[in-house]
């Protein structure tokens, strides 16, 4: 039986593990072969455990047990001519590509007074400069191709705000506007654009000194640490549950939706 995506060609960042990796199984699962990057190594300043390369062996390992095909590479999404030189090869490869998922981004609880110039460069460089690099070397190939989806993570942060991370908080507003304005400039060749903004996902990024990062943060401002409690009676989704929405969004059951901002947050952005 064939997949909803069966033929495509997707383009996912940030994809060796959390939900980049469950991103590139669910849409291969659906019949996509995918194009795959991320970092696979270390970050400053962020407190949780990095990806590897090995992480990334995994994701190329999963793709290949569902029989598709996956061009992947260790590389940076702030470094735009490497990904461009990666991605036009992979493409050339595969014959097209049709949807661009931008999910590389960090996360660093720091409270407003201890957040250094660091840290927002580093944030600000990963999740808005580093989405903008993914669309513009995806993008051309998607208006080559006739149209396509684009999906850009974005976040609760995103829509609402998240406490003690005004530089993630930022970064994340910016992708929602992005979201907008890549919509409007590229409908006109048939491209979808689009946003999921995931409330708290159990991936690695929960891992290392983050908890004690963010209970250190709370710690500065009670009452606001109780933003963002989910409506429904979980506290947190899987990694699966977000790449189901993220393959709605790029398969033609959305044909009609594009400059849309889709959460994936159980309620807590209203809360």
């Amino acid at each position: 039986m064939a997949g909803r995506l069966t033929g495509k060609v997707a383009f996912i960042t940030g994809a060796a593990r959390g939900q980049g990796r469950a991103h590139a199984v669910k849409l291969a699962s659906e019949g996509a072969d995918i194009i795959a990057i991320d970092l696979a190594g270390e970050i400053p300043l962020v407190p949780y455990d990095s990806s590897s390369v090995a992480d990334l062996e995994e994701t190329v390992r999963q793709v290949e047990a569902l029989d598709r095909r996956i061009s992947f590479q260790q590389g940076d999404v702030r470094d735009l001519p490497g990904m461009k030189a990666f991605v036009d090869g992979a493409v050339g490869e595969f014959g097209g590509l049709d949807i661009v998922v931008a999910n590389a981004g960090i996360c660093i609880p720091a409270t407003w007074d201890e957040t250094t110039p660091e840290i927002f460069q580093v944030t600000m460089d990963t999740n808005v400069t580093g989405v903008w690099n993914t669309v513009m070397v995806g993008a051309p190939h998607l208006v080559a191709r006739g149209g396509g989806s684009i999906i850009l993570t974005s976040s609760y942060a995103g829509k609402k705000m998240q406490p003690f991370m005004v530089h993630y908080t930022a970064s994340k507003h910016a992708v929602t506007g992005m979201t907008r304005a890549f919509a409007a400039e590229l409908g006109k060749h048939h491209i979808r654009v689009n946003s999921v903004h995931p409330g708290a996902v159990n991936t690695p990024m929960g891992s290392g000194d983050m908890i004690a990062a963010i209970t250190h943060t709370n710690e500065s401002n009670p009452p606001l640490a109780a933003m963002g409690t989910p409506f429904l009676p979980v506290w947190s989704v899987e990694a699966s549950d977000i790449a189901d929405a993220v393959a709605f969004l790029a398969s033609d059951d959305a044909k009609f939706i594009t400059a849309e901002h889709l959460s994936i947050d159980a309620g807590a952005q209203y809360f």
